[in-house]
């Protein structure tokens, strides 16, 4: 299994997810399409962050003839730029080095952005600034092309996504592309309190982030990985300006995405805005959460740089590519457990369902005999290490327990898991079961069950025996996935 995974410590944008991908082995021709569709250009090339040789990709607006960018103009962006620290800079972000190498040195000529990634306290502090020590050898001036930054109209969500589809895209990345569009617009809409189709993205909806995240599913796919993971993603901290006022760190529309997402974030280690909106909307559809780096053996790996550069730590998110070994998934995990002696069964009938709206993975009771051989039982609770506090409390407060014991068990293999309905034909009328499907990391597919209530439900209202209607549940969903 071919397996992709992101170390975010120092957060995400989607220039540096592009970025990523392409010090990782990802092919930039692949983004010609995009570059077609809006008139932008990429630009890849090399800087140095605090001793780590990074990947910067950038996203200009093409040049028409004359030497002027093409389009009318910018539209307003989202976030402020800070002003660049010489006049040498390109827009506020990185420099160039003066050697007067010329560009077309350079081997990589799909270029760089970086307005997604969080300038907006440069500042408020001395410690960091977005101004990077550039050495693409790209310095000639004569050449320098307009960032897109904010470039094209405020869309709409169905506006991007007729967009995304006339760029004769393959069929994974339009699925993947718009399903990153629909969390970021599901995300401003709640933010804003409108419904999806009605919102107007602002700084995501614009050319350039269109153009981070169509490039990175492009991307992703000339890669050809099977499985995205990332580690804790780090959000930053302080505060961020944009068009509505001054927020706190993570902005509004981060905290919407990464509360339904499947990996976890953590504050700081900076007082900067660390993940963006189109990052961390990219995260949360394409990766999995894993607590380390899986255990793989490693093909190629690269950094992505972002727009920071800090005093003692080097502003890029890394991406290792190689072979993931397992089929099975690891799920890093810890286990709680408490003995009860007095908790009545209408407690311990319900602790499944509480345990589990608290975060709470698997919930096991088991009846033994404690002291003075009295009847009791232990509660033994698999939760991820990050919700353990919570979910102790949760169990100490339900059951009354005076103390909850902890074991480390580190991690567990788990199949991927989804459900397929089932329709039963039953005397001319229709019926639904889900099933639940358990497969490996590749996709192999090793067990099917139907879930009980739904098949319950069936039996009553048909009078056909329980089993039977799970049988056949089962029966219909492998026969559908065979075709």
């Amino acid at each position: 299994m071919r397996l992709l995974a992101f170390d975010g410590r120092m957060g995400a944008s989607g220039d540096m997810l592009l970025g990523a991908l392409v010090a990782a082995g990802a092919d930039p021709s692949v983004l010609s399409p995009v570059e077609d569709a809006l008139d932008v250009t990429y630009r890849v090339h090399e800087v140095d962050k605090n001793g780590i040789l990074a990947t910067k990709v950038d996203v200009l607006l093409a040049e028409a003839d004359g030497g002027e960018p093409r389009g009318e103009g910018h539209g307003d962006d989202h976030r402020r730029q800070p002003e660049p620290e010489s006049g040498d800079g390109d827009d506020g972000g990185d420099s160039d080095d003066a050697d007067g190498d010329d560009e077309d040195e350079h081997s990589n000529q799909h270029q760089y952005r970086h307005h997604d990634h969080a300038h907006d306290h440069a500042h408020s502090h001395d410690h960091a600034h977005s101004h990077d020590h550039d050495h693409s050898h790209d310095h000639d001036h004569s050449h320098d092309h307009t960032h897109a930054e904010g470039h094209g109209p405020h869309r709409t969500y169905p506006e991007v996504v007729d967009l995304v589809e006339s760029m004769g895209l393959p069929a994974g990345v339009v699925e993947d592309a718009t399903a990153i569009f629909r969390v970021l617009g599901e995300a401003e809409a709640e933010v804003h309190g409108t419904d999806l189709d009605a919102t107007h993205f602002h700084e995501v909806g614009a050319d350039d982030a269109i153009a981070d995240v169509v490039g990175v599913c492009l991307l992703l796919e000339d890669l050809g990985v099977d499985r995205v993971v990332t580690g804790p993603v780090a959000v930053g901290g302080g505060e961020t300006e944009m068009s509505h006022g001054t927020y706190p760190v993570p902005a509004p529309a981060v905290v919407n995405i990464t509360a339904a997402a499947g990996w976890s974030v953590r504050g700081g280690p900076v007082e900067a805005e660390l993940l963006t909106p189109t990052g961390a909307a990219i995260l949360a559809h394409l990766a999995e959460g894993v607590e380390s780096l899986p255990s793989m053996s490693v093909e190629s790996s690269g950094y992505g740089a972002g727009g920071w550069d800090f005093s003692d730590r080097p502003n890029v998110l890394r991406a290792v590519v190689g072979d993931g070994g397992s089929r099975l998934v690891r799920d890093e995990i810890t286990v709680l457990e408490t003995n009860l002696d007095d908790a009545t069964p209408e407690v311990l009938g319900g602790l499944q369902e509480t345990l589990k709206d608290a975060g709470a993975r698997d919930v096991t009771i088991v009846p033994t005999t404690m002291k003075k051989s009295r009847p009791g039982h232990l509660v033994k609770v698999v939760v991820r290490p990050e919700d353990a506090e919570r979910v102790a409390y949760r169990l100490a407060v339900e059951t009354g327990t005076l103390g909850i014991r902890e074991h480390g068990a580190g991690h567990r293999w788990t199949a991927r898991r989804e459900f397929e309905t089932a329709t039963l034909d039953v005397d001319g009328d229709d019926y639904e079961v889900s099933v639940k499907v358990g497969s490996d990391a590749d996709g192999v597919v090793y067990d099917r069950s139907a879930e009980y209530d739904d098949a319950l439900a069936v039996a009553n209202e048909t009078g056909l025996p329980v089993r039977e209607v799970m049988r056949r549940a089962v029966d219909a969903v492998a026969s559908d996935d065979a075709e």
